[in-house]
């Protein structure tokens, strides 16, 4: 496993569902993530509130600036998704130390696998660990659309 990446001064880390700015996650994904154009704000707020959230913050002003979250059993299994950096933050490692952060976070209970589905981020979950399936081919899913 690979070293987590410490988070760049002025910027914190925060399992706080009450910090999460609801609004803010929603605009972010909403219009610029391509995994989530679209989404509709209730539908959002229904996965923040089922999901274990992080969210990485300005320190000084406690302005959110990155989010996260996990879909999780605690023992088992979890997933990651909805990784997002606001654009003005971008390139200062934010991603990579939340990512870190959500690893950690999650290593304590002793899950057998944690996936998630990145369309072209590969590089920077390769660095924290993530590789590609073995066997894609065992995988499928169910989907009902948006």
């Amino acid at each position: 496993m690979t070293d987590t990446p410490t988070l760049p001064e002025g910027y914190e880390i925060s399992t706080d569902p009450h910090r999460i700015d609801a609004g803010r996650v929603h605009h972010w994904l909403a219009t610029d993530a391509y995994w989530a154009l679209g989404r509709p704000r209730e539908k959002q707020d229904r996965a923040i509130e089922g999901s274990l959230n992080f969210g990485v913050y300005e320190a000084v002003t406690g302005e959110q600036v990155a989010y996260a979250r996990v879909i999780t059993d605690r023992a088992t299994f979890a997933w990651l998704c909805d990784v997002y950096v606001d654009p003005s933050v971008r390139g200062k490692g934010l991603g990579t130390a939340l990512v870190g952060a959500v690893r950690e976070h999650l290593r304590a209970y002793g899950l057998r696998r944690v996936l998630l589905a990145t369309h072209d981020a590969h590089g920077v979950y390769e660095k924290l660990g993530f590789a590609a399936l073995e066997r894609p081919d065992q995988w499928m899913a169910l989907t009902f659309g948006r």
